[in-house]
C-alpha cells in the first residue's frame, strides 16, 4: 500500500489535536487556549501506511506568529496528500475564510466540520450537503 501523508490545519483551538488523537491512538496534550501545539506533530493512523500531520492553528496563509509560518510552509510544501480543513462550526465564517484560501492551491481537502454538537445545543443546524456543494469539496460534520 501506498503511504499517505494527510495535512491537518485549521483556526486555533478549533479541534485538530483532539482529531489527530482519535485517528493515530496518540495523546498529545490538548487544551483550551491557542498556542497548544506549537510545531508540526507526526503520527500513523493504526493498520493504514498513512501519516498524519497535525499543525499549529492558523487564520490564514499570511502568518503573523512564528506557528502560523509552520503550517503555512508545510501547506506550501510538497509533504502531503490530503487536507483535512478542521473548521469550528461555532465560528463557521471565520473558518471558512482558511477553507477559501486553500482551495486554489488545487490540492483535495475534506473539510471536518467540528463542534456542531454545541450549536445542536442552540437549535442550529448546517446543512454540510449544500456547504459541501458550495465549496466543492467532501463536507464531513
Amino acid at each position: 500500500m501506498t503511504e499517505k501523508t494527510i495535512a491537518l490545519i485549521g483556526n486555533q483551538n478549533c479541534g485538530k489535536t483532539t482529531l489527530f488523537n482519535a485517528l493515530t491512538g496518540a495523546n498529545q496534550y490538548v487544551g483550551n487556549w491557542p498556542g497548544v501545539t506549537v510545531d508540526q506533530v507526526i503520527g500513523k493512523i493504526s493498520k493504514r501506511d498513512w501519516d498524519v500531520v497535525d499543525l499549529p492553528g492558523l487564520y490564514s496563509l499570511s502568518p503573523y506568529s512564528a506557528e502560523e509560518i509552520v503550517s503555512r510552509n508545510f501547506l506550501l510544501s510538497d509533504d502531503y496528500d490530503v487536507i483535512v480543513n478542521v473548521v469550528d462550526a461555532t465560528h463557521l465564517e471565520r473558518s471558512l475564510s482558511l477553507t477559501l484560501e486553500i482551495l486554489p492551491m488545487g490540492r483535495p481537502v475534506v473539510v471536518a466540520l467540528n463542534m456542531t454538537d454545541l450549536l445542536k445545543d442552540e437549535g442550529i443546524s448546517i446543512d454540510a450537503k449544500a456547504l459541501s456543494a458550495e465549496l466543492g469539496v467532501p463536507v464531513i460534520p
